[in-house]
């Protein structure tokens, strides 16, 4: 079991993990619901200039990627929702 979450962890951070690139894009228009696992069979089909569509570069390795992108797209999916949904969120940190 450790050495297949290795494994999966190991493909993800090769891979570039497209999810947290989306995360961080912050681009008006761009998706926001499965927007990793979107990115990646974007630029497994072909599309061209992820950046304009999604606000971010494309892992290096995208069909590696793509398991953990959706994975973790999964993981995030309420929050993705919410998000999509206009509910904002005003988190901080510390004390």
């Amino acid at each position: 079991m450790k050495r297949a979450l290795a494994g999966l962890l190991a493909l993800v951070v090769l891979g570039g993990c497209a999810t947290v690139r989306t995360l961080d894009a912050n681009k008006p228009g761009a998706p926001v619901v499965y927007a990793g696992t979107r990115l990646d069979l974007y630029v497994i089909n072909g599309g061209c200039c992820p950046r304009d569509h999604y606000g971010a570069e494309a892992p290096a390795y995208p069909g590696l990627d793509l398991p953990g992108s959706m994975l973790l797209d999964t993981l995030l999916l309420p929050l993705s929702l919410l998000t999509a949904a206009g509910v904002g969120f005003q988190a901080t940190g510390g004390l």
